[in-house]
């Protein structure tokens, strides 16, 4: 819709058709931040981004950047405000008020939505194409595919897209879910269980080979399935994305061994008396320094004073290092974003049009371009569609 709403803006005498195979379009704004739509970051990056190369993406990026983002929002009606982490949410906090502008913009600018229509094929023929329906059909001289991929297939992003972009002649980077919490399983001593609902500053490590591939810090959150929150959510694609890999969990982000150490020691010299629970607990949840000490069989009452080395330093261990039994992930029908999708190699990043397929674009999450948590992929969403619509009129 964004694509339309902005060729619009752009070349008001281009004729613009949106074909869209849900009754109400919009599914995925209405779900997004907790139903409060982040709608972008106050900075963003390529390096804010997992997928195809950087240079492209920062090539978009720079086409529509946040600032006019802000703009645009501002003058449909929809004002925006920052949150921690540089969020920025519309001042109504509300997902539904950021539906209802585009789709009054999209009207006030004459873009014609047709809803309920799911678009079945794309046949391109002497440098045209037809737009093949169930019952109907459509020629164009260009066609826009802004379908995103296979996250959250119920609001119509089922990876139709991707397999017309296939028939098309355009290379597919196998898609997996992102953004998507993880499962831990529970047979192997984990103790997500008894702290669902608990969350706390951590750090996740990604192993490949016994290597460390990637360190990320946030806020993690245990659930009754696992583990979720911006620093699991993040981490999730990279997991996925490496068969075999591990992750491990540091309590006590950009701490080291060494560090817990020495942080006990002096601990022991200026409250002997104190049990190592008890200051376990002035560096993370106390229900998360109980379950950690259960796990490894030490005693939370236990002094300082008389705490074992041994005891000590195995606790240490954990607090950097816990290994996570992670099983699996929650599904595209959970994951808030694609990873994969149509290669960028493939794309024209001045026009977003195909270099294998001239008149086609594509914008969005249907490219292999996914970001962080935070107002990053709605901001790729909107950048890549400026881009095309600037294009789409010449």
């Amino acid at each position: 819709m964004a694509a339309a709403i902005f060729t619009r803006r752009l070349h008001p005498d281009t004729p613009v058709v949106v074909f869209d195979g849900a009754r109400r379009v919009g599914a995925k704004i209405l779900v997004s931040g907790g139903a409060r739509c982040n709608v972008t970051n106050t900075i963003v990056t390529d390096a804010d981004f997992w997928g195809g190369r950087r240079t492209i993406i920062r090539r978009v990026l720079r086409g529509f950047p946040v600032e006019k983002t802000v703009a645009f929002f501002q003058e449909i009606g929809v004002p925006l405000h920052e949150e921690p982490g540089g969020k920025l949410f519309p001042n109504s906090n509300s997902a539904r008020d950021v539906l209802r502008a585009l789709l009054d913009e999209a009207s006030r600018v004459g873009v014609k939505i047709v809803t309920g229509a799911r678009v079945e094929g794309v046949v391109a023929a002497d440098g045209a194409f037809r737009v093949v329906m169930k019952d109907s059909t459509l020629d164009a001289r260009r066609v826009v595919l802004a379908t995103g991929g296979r996250s959250l297939p119920k609001s119509g992003s089922d990876g139709a897209g991707l397999e017309i972009a296939r028939r098309l002649g355009h290379t597919i980077v196998p898609t997996t879910p992102a953004l998507v919490p993880l499962l831990l399983d529970a047979a192997q001593n984990t103790m997500h269980k008894e702290l669902t609902g608990v969350a706390h500053e951590a750090e996740l490590t990604l192993w490949v080979d016994d290597a460390v591939e990637m360190r990320l810090t946030g806020s993690l959150l245990w659930t009754h399935f696992g583990i979720s929150g911006p620093l699991a959510l993040n981490m999730s694609r990279n997991w996925i994305r490496n068969p075999g890999a591990r992750l491990t969990l540091n309590f006590l982000p950009g701490s080291t061994f060494d560090d817990v150490e020495k942080w006990w020691t002096a601990s022991a010299q200026e409250r002997p008396p104190a049990a190592v629970a008890k200051q376990l607990s002035t560096r993370v949840p106390a229900s998360v320094a109980d379950a950690l000490l259960r796990r490894i069989g030490i005693s939370g009452s236990t002094t300082l004073a008389h705490f074992p080395r041994e005891d000590r330093r195995r606790l240490s261990h954990a607090l950097v290092s816990w290994p996570l039994a992670v099983s699996g992930d929650r599904g595209y029908s959970y994951a808030e974003v694609t990873a994969g999708g149509v290669s960028l190699d493939e794309i024209d990043p001045s026009t977003m049009e195909s270099r294998v397929c001239p008149g086609l674009f594509l914008v969005g999450e249907i490219l292999d371009v996914d970001g962080r948590i935070g107002g990053f992929n709605f901001q790729w969403a909107w950048s890549s569609a400026h881009v095309a619509a600037t294009a789409l009129g010449a």
